[in-house]
Formats: C-alpha cells, structure tokens, sequence
C-alpha cells in the first residue's frame, strides 16, 4: 500500500481521522513537522499492526529502547514517515495514537493532561480539547508504559526531553 494512493486506500478502510485538531501548516504552505524530528514516538501494538498492514515492516519504522517499548524509527534526524520536503505524514490516516494526540502531553508533576509548550501551535489549542482527548492520552500511557506511570514520569505524545507516549 505504500505510495500516494495510499491515502486513499487508507480512508477506504476506515482509518481514524479523529486527531488533535491543531494547524501545523505554515504560511509557506509546508507543514510545522518539528514533533517528527529525533522523535522518540512509542508504538502501541496495534499502531504496529495498521502500519503493518499498510505494507510496511516492522524494522522499516520501529526500533525497540531499552525499556522494551517500540518507537518510531528515525531515518536521517527525522521520523522515518515524514516527508522531508513537505512537511507532510506518508501515513496520516494510519498515523500511530500518540501522533493523533499531540501536542497534547501528560505531565505527571502536575498529575494531568497538557499542552507541550515545545509545539509552536501551542498557544492555538483551546481548554476544551484539551478536555475532550485527556483521557486517551492517559490510557495511551497505561497502554505502553503501565498504569504506575501516570504518576511515575512526565510521559506524553511528543519526541523529546524524556517525554514520551
């Protein structure tokens, strides 16, 4: 499935469109991208298995840390589905659930869901998103890292500074 008709195919089969609403375009046009670049995005395995079945291989887009969570793979300093030249997702509609949620980020020194303040657009996202899409932030992080860690860490849908979803 991989190449520019997989949008299409991807919508097709019923992938979820249901992200974070937040304006990553640029006045150029490009797209922000900064959350792509030295990611440290976990995977669920059911973020696996859709990009699996898009036709990609595990070892193409993931690497397994040290803690035994997989991530995206980075290819050049950045995710290994971005497209560098516009900023844009190969996989949009199959992205992985912390790339639907960020910027949005559970800090757990202050014990909720925020706004990461590294996301340029951040100012742009009102209170109420934040309230509606908390809670799969928060069950995104028991998924991967366990239930403890919503207190244990900063963990959230974003790449960099020990964050992590």
């Amino acid at each position: 499935m991989k190449g520019s008709s997989a949008l299409a195919r991807q919508q097709s089969r019923g992938y979820s469109s249901d992200v974070v609403p937040v304006n990553c375009r640029l006045p150029s046009g490009r797209f922000c991208a900064l959350c792509c670049y030295n990611t440290e995005m976990p995977l669920t395995e059911e973020d696996i298995a859709r990009l699996e079945a898009l036709g990609y291989q595990r070892s193409e887009f993931a690497v397994l840390g040290e803690d035994g969570v997989h991530r995206l793979r980075n290819v050049d300093g950045h995710c290994f589905f971005l497209d560098p030249a516009t900023g844009a997702c190969r996989v949009y509609w199959a992205k992985p659930e912390g790339c639907r949620l960020y910027p949005l980020v559970y800090d757990a020194e202050q014990g909720r869901v925020v706004v990461d303040p590294e996301c340029p657009a951040a100012d742009s996202i009102p209170s109420w998103v934040v309230e509606k899409y908390a809670s799969r932030v928060e069950v995104l992080v028991e998924k991967v890292y366990g239930a403890r860690a919503l207190g244990a860490r900063r963990v959230s849908s974003s790449r960099r500074h020990g964050k992590s979803a």
